[in-house]
């Protein structure tokens, strides 16, 4: 059924016996569903106090081994759109996450995540860490650490609001000319936003804006911008509408590399940037 959703746990036993199997016997998936479901990254192998994703389907089990399976029809269903590299600096790497691709898998599976794009299509091969995220109908560049020195290095960086990060946002409505800086605080928490008018499209109606933020708060350009009545095209969640397809895109990061001390600029490649709104 399109609409099957089955969360299993269930412990392995006394004796061993692969994991596809042990499945098998206790939900009324056939081995070719759960194989798949395995491979994207919906199966958990809980063993002792360490709790990983399990995809090889012909794992043997130990006796205590604990399986959590998290099985949605409809997310297994999904596809992945095709990520983009934009830079390999080796410990790291700069992509271009397109829209509806998540920055991160959760417990229901990985394989329509970024990082899980970047495990199966970067070479040589490496492991891939998330440092900051995009909202998933958002895009634009996304920057993956390979390894956990990396990954602890450029989140701190990140959160120590040492990366500039540049936006490109087409809004509803005529925004002002001027250079206008948004200091609402969200969730009780501070967060700066900046903005500047490059474009209006007097046909639609639309404004094209940049803006760079200091802080990463949830939604913080979609919620700051909604807050002064120009909504950002496509932006079902604040927008109060009916809209699809987010007009946000992440064009522009800038730091100084934690790990070799060079300063780092990577743009947005043109023929991956959403187009203009007009002059």
């Amino acid at each position: 059924m399109a609409d099957t959703q089955i969360e299993l746990h269930v412990e392995a036993g006394t004796g061993e016996i692969k994991a596809v199997d042990i499945l098998a016997r206790h939900c009324g998936l056939s081995r070719g569903q759960l194989k798949k479901a395995m491979k994207n990254g919906a199966l958990w192998l809980e063993r002792g106090k360490r709790v990983q994703r399990l995809r090889r389907a012909d794992r043997m089990l130990r006796p205590g081994d604990v399986l959590h399976l998290y099985y949605d029809a409809r997310i297994q269903q999904q596809t992945p759109t095709k990520a983009v590299l934009v830079a390999d600096e080796g410990d790291y790497s700069v992509w271009f996450k397109p829209p509806g691709m998540y920055s991160q898998g959760s417990k229901w599976g990985d394989h329509c995540s970024l990082p899980r794009w970047v495990e199966q299509h970067l070479k040589p091969q490496r492991n891939a860490f998330i440092v900051h995220r995009l909202d998933r109908a958002a895009s634009g560049l996304m920057l993956l650490a390979h390894t956990r020195v990396a990954a602890a290095k450029l989140s701190g960086l990140f959160r120590d609001r040492g990366v500039t990060k540049r936006y490109r946002v087409k809004v509803r409505g005529r925004f002002c000319s001027e250079t206008v800086f948004i200091d609402t605080p969200l969730d009780g928490r501070s967060a700066c936003s900046r903005v500047v008018r490059l474009a209006y499209d007097e046909d639609r109606g639309q404004s094209l804006l940049e803006v760079d933020i200091e802080t990463g708060r949830k939604h913080q350009i979609r919620r700051h911008l909604a807050g002064m009545g120009f909504p950002v095209v496509g932006d079902r969640l604040y927008g109060g509408g009916k809209e699809d397809d987010l007009q946000l895109q992440s064009v522009y990061l800038a730091f100084d590399c934690p790990l070799k001390g060079q300063r780092r600029e990577y743009h947005l490649p043109e023929h991956l940037q959403a187009g203009p709104s007009g002059g």
